[in-house]
């Protein structure tokens, strides 16, 4: 079908484009010149809209096996796909753990039938406990897997990390790793500091994060290998990460979008969907995040969506579990975001900056309205789960189309 998008603005390297009609050819934009129009099938108003590259998610959860009353593999698709990725990093924390080729299999077979691109972690430990190592040479040469990682759970054990790193040189893989030491934060439940103080809650002090990533950088140094530290949350490890590059170590660093957002000051209320790890920081750690983002420390955006049934969320704070939902409410934040940020530059962090860490293409666009209103509620919600603060309210910005596999799927019916 010929389609035509008629005065949409194209979000390209580092700018906007003026508003210019473009034509669909396979999975591309075309631009248009003093073309007669009446042969299109289809034509699409995209006055107001923007345009980019098709998104990427670098850090998702996923329930299906075993779980799938949090996140079926059809409910995920569903919500990347309303929420503009094209590609999603898919965690390992199922049950069973995606640890082998059979659970690779499974979840790679099932995603296929739909639109996003599933690109499956592979658990680096059995049963992501930290002790004994999976067959991640079976895991690559069987079924091509070249991202590893325990996804939620940290890497604590010295010499397993080591050992990892050691293996994944031999094909050239990325460990995706979750700094943090949980001794150094056990029993916590939010950021060590004045509001936790105030609140009487036991605190996750940034020292949890800080010594994990110096420790693991430590641990690059003596062994080489490629490492892609996943949500960074504190001032001091994002300058040690800037640090590493400039000594040139093959490390990269994404953040949680929420982590942009929110803060300590926000878990005053008690709401249990704040509850999250690594925990909502301080203004210092904010900033410190933000210029991270802006001199490249910090490479990629990530949605580090973490569905969770009623039950889990639906308790006193300390009993209640970690993780947020965020991807419908992705788009909503970078909104939040576009004034301080730009949208050319935090398009880029969820474009070519989660691709070139993955090393795969995008072929994909996704085309989204930043100004229209919508409601995020039961009805207009793709997740099985809807453990997030902004559920219930009216939210900005909403994505309209997605361009992938030759499909021009409208996501506003």
């Amino acid at each position: 079908m010929a389609i035509l998008l008629q005065n949409l603005q194209l979000i390209q390297d580092r700018n906007i484009l003026p508003p210019t009609d473009y034509c669909i050819v396979g999975n591309q934009l075309k631009l248009v010149e003093n073309e007669d129009f009446n042969h299109y099938e289809k034509v699409v108003d995209c006055s107001h809209m923007l345009g980019s590259e098709g998104w990427i998610d670098l850090r998702c959860g996923l329930g299906e096996p075993g779980q799938e009353y949090r996140e079926s593999i059809e409910s995920l698709a569903d919500s990347l796909l309303v929420s503009g990725f094209s590609k999603a990093v898919i965690m390992p924390n199922t049950e069973p753990v995606i640890q082998s080729k059979n659970e690779v299999e499974f979840v790679k077979s099932k995603s296929s039938e739909f639109l996003p691109e599933f690109i499956v972690m592979g658990a680096v430990t059995k049963k992501t406990e930290g002790e004994d190592l999976t067959e991640m040479l079976d895991m690559h040469y069987q079924s091509g897997l070249r991202i590893f990682g325990d996804g939620v759970k940290p890497l604590f054990n010295s010499d397993r990390y080591m050992k990892i790193l050691q293996y994944l040189q031999r094909f050239n893989g990325i460990l995706f790793d979750h700094a943090y030491d949980p001794l150094l934060g056990i029993f916590g439940q939010m950021h060590e500091g004045e509001v936790s103080t105030k609140l009487g809650m036991k605190g996750i002090p940034n020292l949890a994060e800080d010594v994990a990533i110096q420790k693991n950088l430590e641990i690059i140094r003596y062994t080489g290998g490629r490492v892609h530290f996943q949500t960074l949350s504190t001032a001091k490890g994002v300058e040690m990460i800037r640090q590493a590059k400039k000594e040139g170590l093959a490390v990269t660093a994404d953040v949680s979008i929420y982590q942009l957002i929110f803060s300590d000051q926000d878990l005053t209320s008690f709401d249990s969907n704040l509850k999250v790890k690594p925990p909502f920081r301080g203004i210092v750690d904010r900033t410190a995040l933000i210029e991270g983002l802006k001199d490249g420390t910090i490479d990629a955006i990530v949605s580090n969506h973490q569905p969770q049934d009623f039950d889990s969320k639906f308790a006193e704070f300390d009993l209640a579990a970690f993780g947020m939902s965020g991807l419908q409410t992705f788009l909503p934040a970078m909104v939040a975001l576009s004034d301080e940020l730009g949208w050319p530059f935090l398009i880029e962090k969820i474009t070519s900056g989660p691709s070139a860490i993955i090393g795969l293409p995008i072929n994909s666009w996704t085309i989204f309205d930043p100004s229209e209103s919508w409601i995020y509620n039961e009805k207009t919600n793709k997740s099985l789960s809807s453990n997030h603060p902004w559920f219930g309210q009216k939210l900005k910005g909403k994505v309209k189309y997605v361009l992938q596999k030759g499909q021009l799927v409208k996501l506003d019916d």
